[in-house]
């Protein structure tokens, strides 16, 4: 039997000085700046673009949490990954998915292993990584060839950062493409990454 290859893409919004969350953790401040967008605005390729073009969505924890608490079941938005099949990472055996929630599942293990595993039980060939410890892990792991990035124009000056200095230097700029009232989206290719 061939074996299953799987890539990953990162798809995330950062501050302009590369942060995803503020020193707490919190992501509040991008939720604050979402509704300052011009009305129908995207910012180039959007969530629903990126999913159509994914067989997968790998997340981490924190970051799961911090969807559910916007997303319904919990939150007043409505479920943003349709039926993508959406695996959560954690160690904690008493976190719990909303029933609702069918197509999520829980893991755990190194990045190699759980792409393996998502290409043998769904076929993914192409997978979305989210949450920066998530991001980073299968970043170093080699799995990563793709990172589109929207800066927000807002400058957090600490932070949790997307990407370690080291990581930084193993991207390469694709495209560019500046948006209204200061907001771009980059895309990137990883050097060495999976291609």
């Amino acid at each position: 039997m061939a074996k299953l290859e799987c890539r990953a893409t990162v798809y995330i919004a950062t501050s302009k000085d590369g942060y995803i969350a503020d020193k707490d953790g919190s992501v509040e401040w991008l939720n604050n700046c979402v509704p300052k967008l011009s009305e129908g605005e995207d910012c180039g390729k959007s969530l629903e673009d990126l999913l159509s073009s994914v067989d997968a969505i790998v997340m981490g924890r924190k970051t799961f949490e911090s969807v559910i608490k916007l997303c319904q079941p919990i939150g007043p938005h409505p479920w943003p990954y349709r039926k993508t099949p959406l695996l959560v990472l954690t160690n904690n055996k008493e976190f719990k998915v909303p029933e609702s929630l069918d197509t999520v599942s829980l893991g755990s293990g190194d990045p190699a292993a759980v792409m393996a595993d998502l290409a043998l039980r769904h076929g993914a060939k192409d997978v979305y990584v989210d949450g920066g410890d998530t991001i980073r892990r299968f970043f170093d792991a080699g799995l990563v060839y793709s990172v589109i990035i929207t800066k927000v124009p807002v400058t957090l000056g600490e932070g949790v950062p997307l990407f370690t200095q080291e990581q930084w230097k193993r991207l390469e700029e694709l495209e560019y493409k500046p948006y209204g009232d200061g907001w771009c989206q980059i895309s990137y290719k990883v050097k060495n990454g999976s291609n």
